[in-house]
């Protein structure tokens, strides 16, 4: 395998990493493990949008970079897991360029759960919060419903290729007026407490706790833009939910 096929599996492997939500440090981490197996020396400067690599090969005189822009995020635990054991595995046995590859791309296409599982789960947690805020069983219905109005409106708007803060605002929006309107309904309802469990599930939880491992960990730049992207995208949020409430109280 040549300097330029290493170069390019470790890309890809920190890819998948930063891709799923995984910390500054780990993709740092499997990224040097990777070429190290195959004995490069490699530098690499990851950010929350972007990974950097220069490796080198004593042997053979050469020097590849690479440069991998990233542009969507989500949290997936099992494909951080799943390149983790990966690039743990290369230290005792290394792959054909072939074999990693192939490797790779089945984590990269491994559908772990279908549509009506993640809306199933989506409505669930969105029920289960209104309850652990106090809310009584039939606000917890509401918000059951609201989280799976919620996943249909996220599913179309990224498959319409809508960046990210526009989603979490009319996300937010729709919790809000749909809360609104149910209220109307059922003037005994708690409008906030069912706002509140339909959105919990959106809140950047993740990336704010590993804004802080990433600052623990000394990478001070990537744990600053996590935590900022985190505010922006809880300011949305909110923002969205105000305004839905808003626009139905001027209209009625």
């Amino acid at each position: 395998m040549n300097t330029h096929q290493i170069a390019n599996i470790a890309v890809k492997a920190g890819e998948l990493l930063l891709k799923s939500g995984a910390e500054i440090y780990r993709v740092e981490d499997t990224i040097t493990r990777i070429c190290r197996s195959y004995g490069l020396e490699c530098e690499t400067f990851v950010l929350p949008t972007g990974i950097f690599i220069s490796a080198s090969n004593a042997l053979k005189h050469e020097i590849v970079s690479y440069t991998k822009r990233i542009r969507a995020r989500t949290v997936n635990l099992q494909i951080i897991e799943m390149v983790n054991t990966f690039s743990r595995n290369l230290e005792n046995k290394v792959l054909s360029y072939e074999e990693a590859a192939s490797e790779l791309g089945r984590i990269q296409s491994l559908l772990v759960y279908k549509n009506w599982q993640r809306l199933l789960a989506s409505s669930i947690a969105s029920f289960c919060f209104t309850l652990l805020i106090r809310g009584s069983v039939y606000d917890g219905i509401a918000a059951f419903a609201s989280g799976m109005l919620i996943f249909f409106l996220r599913e179309f708007m990224g498959r319409a290729g809508m960046f990210m803060f526009f989603d979490y605002f009319l996300s937010g929006t729709a919790a809000g007026m749909f809360a609104f309107l149910v209220r109307g309904f059922v003037p005994s309802l708690d409008l906030y407490k069912i706002v509140i469990g339909s959105i919990m599930m959106l809140l950047p939880g993740v990336a704010i706790t590993n804004s802080i491992k990433d600052a623990l960990y000394g990478d001070l730049v990537a744990s600053v833009a996590r935590f900022g992207e985190a505010l922006l995208m809880v300011s949305a949020l909110g923002a969205g939910v105000g305004f839905g409430i808003t626009l139905l109280l001027e209209l009625t």
